[in-house]
């Protein structure tokens, strides 16, 4: 067995756990911002990793600005464009909470950054500078359609996700580990393990990182304190019609966030 690390580096074995449901993802935002936006074409992807969002959203004909960190995995958002896509997108490399485009100022329809990448900010301060500058880029009427796991900080016992894939004869199994939520430091310690094998291949791609914590009050005054109010929560069914009461208990949200 070969030990790899980082599996940004492998946007295809990530893409094969983590890309299953574009579609449906795009249907739900391009309803959200009907329903909560602008309905407009102008769409925004912070971290948007191997563009897979990019990519169906410009085959709808949608305008794209995408930004990610890791530049493997934009060199993979590019490669999986057609020549009329890439007339609909432009991507960069950029930090969450250092991107701001002037070109776009006041001009985005909807943003939108799901399946918890937004905890990889490790600060209150990293976190306030992107929803900040995310606020500035869109139109009063546009939405940020923002996705993350709330803490339990009451939570006694390790988390643990597994989801199996295939890319061509290469089988994908993922394992995501969070640990106990340490309160005072506002951090959960994180580990991901991919096994990939395959013909003459046996790799394990193990990651690990601290995702920052947020309880339900904790994300409601961080949104207020960078100039956003909540329009509507949903979770990670993405069903329109199916909203977050108030008291639900469920941890996994998707917040539509407009400007205050």
């Amino acid at each position: 067995m070969e030990k790899r690390t980082d599996w940004y580096e492998h946007p295809e074995y990530y893409e094969a756990i983590f890309g299953t449901d574009t579609v449906r993802e795009v249907d739900f935002l391009q309803a959200l911002s009907k329903r909560h936006g602008s309905g407009g074409k102008q769409w925004l992807e912070p971290a948007c990793g191997a563009g897979r969002l990019v990519a169906e959203a410009s085959k709808r004909g949608l305008q794209v600005e995408g930004y990610d960190i890791s530049e493997a995995m934009l060199a993979h958002a590019r490669r999986r464009l057609t020549p009329a896509q890439r007339r609909r997108v432009r991507l960069s490399q950029s930090r969450m909470e250092a991107f701001f485009e002037p070109s776009l100022e006041g001009r985005v329809d909807l943003a939108h950054c799901l399946v918890s990448t937004f905890r990889y900010l490790d600060s209150e301060a990293a976190a306030r500078e992107h929803l900040i500058g995310t606020r500035r880029l869109l139109k009063p009427d546009g939405i940020y359609v923002l996705g993350f796991h709330l803490t339990d900080y009451a939570r006694t016992t390790p988390e643990h996700e597994r989801w199996v894939g295939h890319v061509g004869k290469d089988k994908v199994v993922c394992n995501t580990h969070e640990g106990l939520p340490e309160r005072r430091a506002r951090r959960s310690p994180m580990r991901n393990r991919l096994r990939v094998t395959g013909p003459g291949k046996d790799w394990l791609i193990e990651t690990t990182w601290f995702f920052r914590t947020y309880s339900g009050p904790q994300a409601s005054k961080l949104f207020r304190d960078a100039g956003l109010r909540v329009a509507a929560t949903y979770d990670f069914d993405y069903d329109l019609e199916s909203p977050v009461l108030r008291g639900s208990r469920r941890l996994d949200r998707v917040f539509v966030l407009q400007p205050a």
